[in-house]
């Protein structure tokens, strides 16, 4: 792993002098060398999702590391997405001149060498590799041993596509999938990696918090609320709960629970109960949700649990300060969304829920780093130090102050 990095560390220093154009130029190569080895890249999966159904993993995980030809175009648009995007190494972040004469600029620069520690996710792969690229930093990638073969392809295909236009290919490196040392040396590999970033389940990203020397960004589970206000558009609240939940099951932005205003209880629980068994989930709901059919009762663990399948906790609240509580105890801080007609209850929920994403009457699959205009992210930070929400290009930057003087010299205390 020691050695990888440092290849990086080579790799990086030659990206930090590349041009937009030479990046965006890559970037579009590598989009077009993923669409054109798509047969390539789908019958490695395959070997993944075999492996996988025979391993019994749950629905779920499968989902999360299928690949076919619609994925992959995604991801390859993802990059085109990328590629279009400004740069943002060397953007001026403030400055000015000293009444000395000084001239002072901070900058954004890379960060150089950063670690990806993931799991059955081959799409992070691209997108981790295209984000890194355009923001002049090197990738070490550390995938689950779930999608070896879909990953190593992937890196492959990449790493082709970076020395067809003269780049270095170890801007992209996968690093070994079946020894967890390689995580741990990566982890803590301080001086030859400038910051990891683990993406996945509570318990890799604990693993990895806890145990780094490494500056660490964390992305945090989803366990993500619908609150169903007093004054919502029920027909609104139906269509939200059901995209929220139903849309991707298996994904972080899902939502997890359903929170609904005791005063729309009565109309709103046989309602959208009925609407979420037409989808097959089932529901895990407080003792007013579990008088209707085909309920399961709810546990205290229930609250706090992401499903990532068909199963939802469903409850109903006192009051909009009741929803806000529930969710500062149950809650990721990932994304949290109410849907009501009044604007005062809106203005506290957002004020008061303490998310990297909060919405108004929208479902919480919008928290995507494509949906929010970063054409891909490379995780969903629910810290709050440097990055929070959907990481993208300006969120794998540091910066430097570049000073400019005259000959200036510093009289002496």
């Amino acid at each position: 792993m020691h050695a990888a990095a440092r290849r990086a560390r080579v790799a990086a220093d030659e990206l930090v002098l590349a041009t937009r154009e030479r990046k965006d130029t890559a970037l579009h190569e590598m989009a077009a060398a993923l669409r054109r080895r798509a047969p390539e890249i789908i019958e490695a999966n395959q070997k993944d999702l075999e492996a996988g159904r025979a391993a019994g993993l749950p629905d779920g995980i499968l989902d999360r590391l299928a690949l076919n030809e619609s994925r992959i175009d995604g991801v390859a648009t993802g990059l085109e997405t990328v590629a279009g995007l400004p740069d943002p190494i060397g953007q001026v972040l403030s400055g000015g001149v000293l009444p000395n004469g000084l001239e002072l600029k901070q900058v954004r620069v890379p960060m150089g060498v950063v670690g990806m520690v993931y799991e059955a996710r081959p799409n992070v792969t691209v997108d981790a590799a295209g984000l890194a690229l355009k923001s002049g930093n090197a990738a070490l990638l550390r995938g689950s041993s779930t999608a070896e073969h879909s990953n190593t392809t992937l890196v492959a295909v990449l790493r082709d596509a970076l020395e067809g236009v003269n780049l270095p290919a170890d801007c992209v490196q996968l690093l070994p999938c079946h020894d967890r040392a390689s995580v741990t040396h990566l982890i803590t590999a301080r001086g030859l990696v400038d910051l990891v970033i683990p993406r996945g389940g509570a318990g890799l990203i604990n693993a990895v918090v806890e145990q780094a020397t490494v500056p660490t960004i964390e992305t945090g589970v989803g366990n993500c609320h619908v609150y169903v206000d007093a004054n919502a558009d029920l027909d609104m609240a139906e269509s939200i709960v059901l995209n929220a939940k139903t849309r991707r099951p298996s994904v972080c932005n899902a939502a997890e629970s359903v929170l609904v205003h005791k005063d729309v209880a009565q109309e709103f629980v046989p309602r959208i109960t009925k609407a979420l068994q037409q989808e097959n989930v089932t529901i895990h709901g407080d003792e007013q949700f579990a008088q209707q059919a085909d309920v399961v009762g709810a546990t205290d663990d229930d609250w706090g649990t992401e499903y990532l399948s068909l199963d939802i906790a469903a409850k109903v609240v006192d009051s909009l300060e009741d929803a806000v509580k529930h969710i500062a105890t149950y809650g990721s801080g990932h994304s949290e969304a109410i849907v009501t007609n009044d604007v005062a209850a809106a203005r506290t929920f957002t004020a008061r829920v303490d998310a990297a994403a909060v919405f108004v009457n929208a479902s919480t699959a919008f928290t995507d780093g494509a949906e929010f205009g970063m054409g891909a992210e490379i995780g969903i930070s629910t810290q709050k130090l440097h990055a929070r929400g959907p990481m993208g290009l300006s969120e794998l930057t540091s910066s430097k102050w570049v000073v400019w003087g005259e000959g200036h010299t510093r009289p002496k205390a």
